[in-house]
């Protein structure tokens, strides 16, 4: 059997012809020269170098098709009928509610967040929301890299970043809502590094959080967008990004005169760091006024992992977030996303190794978040259970932007009066539909009514993960979800009994 997809994608909109297929190569088993072009094959032979990265990209996420051989799905989650561990309480005493979900980190400053969830990085599709229901949910929340690129308004002279007001618009999108737990940070990556993305928004714009990258783009490598002609190079060439090849080169300039140029791409910088060159970078951050400092970190080589892992004890990193393979939202390569990096469940147990590893030698280690493919509070659980208590939460990205996407749609066409058939039963408002409303009123007052109900859904769709996440913690009699271990997960394959080992 093969665990990858066919040469059928939703990345690409390829599709194989046939319904038989060959397993091996993902072509048709059966393959016509009458053929109509359908397959990622076709596609590449008409569109070449490009449909290496999705050709569907817009106003949608895309994440990895590939089958994993082991995932948290390998998992049952254990429950206990005796004792009651975390609390204070008599078990008599005691109910779902009483699981206490609320977790802090931070060394140099502390950080509490309601529930033991990260928002990862993002900057697209409906950010507003996305922003804004974390600070209702109290959790915090990441900008994705590269957010200059989203600002019409951006200033740049001499290479650096002068304005940004994009970056003013996000924290007034937050700050309304705002409630004393978690945070708004920003995640820069080597060149917003280089365009001074990190000093403006420190000093200018009030951020007190910065999450620096390691790697580029999507996870992996650089970013390549094509470019379709040879002004837009110069434009971009100018506006600080690299470009292949280079424009202002004399063979490419006569090239493009005689209208024989060759395509164009911006490439994203690969990030150089070294334990020399972070520790700096770090302590000029600090020096600006950054309280808190953030590591982002994907499913590299092991030796890579550990290595971040040390820098970031080294210089009292806050949180470290390792993002594993299954998951994504942005820019991302097809085979990448599939073919790329340890996936989320094997990753999070090599770095539970390090951890481990790092603990006995004496360091005092980061708050460290998971992410790669989470949706439901089982999966959170499992993660939670897995990280033996290193793993402090979880990220939900795509599935949170699904919930500030969906929960707008949905409002805007009970406002409409076109309530969506698989809603009339529930009410004929937002009011009466949206279920968790009330709980809003409850903090905000009754000005809640007047939220987006794109930031309702976020702040919805995070309470149920909480209220799930509560009922796996009290069937287990942990009623602090920091108690949470390997104890707690039944493995169902013989894969994933090794993962508890």
């Amino acid at each position: 059997m093969s665990y990858s997809p066919t040469l059928s994608s939703g990345f690409t909109a390829g599709r194989n012809s046939g319904r038989f297929v060959s397993p091996q190569s993902g072509m048709c088993s059966f393959c016509t020269e009458d053929c109509n072009g359908t397959c990622e094959i076709a596609l590449a032979a008409v569109l070449g170098a490009r449909t290496v990265y999705p050709i569907t990209t817009g106003n949608n996420q895309i994440a990895s098709e590939k089958d994993y051989p082991v995932d948290y799905s390998h998992f049952n989650i254990n429950g206990r009928v005796f004792g009651a561990e975390g609390t204070d309480k008599t078990e008599s005493e005691l109910s779902v509610f009483d699981v206490n979900l609320k977790t802090t980190y931070g060394t140099k400053n502390k950080i509490n967040m309601n529930l033991p969830i990260i928002l990862p990085a993002l900057i697209k599709l409906n950010w507003k929301d996305y922003f804004g229901g974390a600070a209702m949910a109290g959790v915090s929340c990441v900008i994705g890299e590269d957010a200059r690129n989203n600002d019409s308004a951006l200033v740049i002279e001499d290479g650096k970043v002068k304005e940004f007001p994009l970056l003013q618009e996000i924290m007034d999108c937050y700050l309304p809502f705002y409630r004393g737990l978690g945070q708004l940070i920003l995640q820069c990556n080597a060149d917003d590094n280089l365009m001074g993305v990190p000093e403006i928004a420190i000093k200018k714009y009030g951020y007190k959080a910065i999450e620096i990258k390691f790697g580029q783009g999507a996870k992996g490598v650089q970013p390549l967008k094509r470019l379709t002609n040879y002004k837009m190079a110069m434009e971009k060439q100018a506006s600080g990004c690299m470009v292949h090849p280079n424009p202002l080169d004399p063979e490419i300039k006569e090239a493009y005169e005689k209208g024989v140029c060759p395509s164009f791409y911006s490439c994203g910088r690969f990030p150089a760091w070294t334990e020399e060159n972070i520790k700096l970078h770090i302590e000029k951050l600090r020096e600006l006024g950054a309280e808190n400092i953030y590591f982002k970190m994907a499913g590299y080589d092991q030796a890579d992992l550990e290595r971040v892992l040390r820098m970031a004890c080294a210089n009292e990193v806050d949180m470290v977030t390792f993002d594993g393979a299954g998951g994504g939202s942005g820019y991302s390569p097809s085979k990448m996303m599939n073919e790329w990096s340890y996936p989320t469940i094997v990753l999070e147990k090599k770095v539970v190794e390090i951890c481990k590893r790092l603990k006995k030698e004496g360091f005092n280690l980061p708050a460290i978040t998971i992410t790669g493919g989470f949706a439901s509070e089982d999966q959170v659980f499992k993660a939670l259970a897995l990280g033996e208590g290193f793993i402090t939460s979880v990220g939900l990205c795509r599935s949170a932007m699904a919930a500030a996407m969906t929960g707008r749609k949905i409002g805007e066409e009970i406002k409409a009066g076109k309530i969506p058939e698989l809603f009339k039963a529930f009410g004929k408002t937002v009011e009466e539909i949206y279920s968790d409303l009330p709980d809003l009123r409850a903090i905000y007052g009754k000005e809640a009514e007047t939220f987006s109900t794109g930031a309702i859904g976020v702040f919805s769709y995070l309470n149920k993960i909480a209220f799930g996440i509560q009922h796996f913690a009290a069937l287990n009699r942990k009623f602090d979800v920091s108690l949470l271990n390997c104890d707690d997960l039944i493995p169902l394959t013989g894969e994933s009994e090794k993962l508890l080992q």
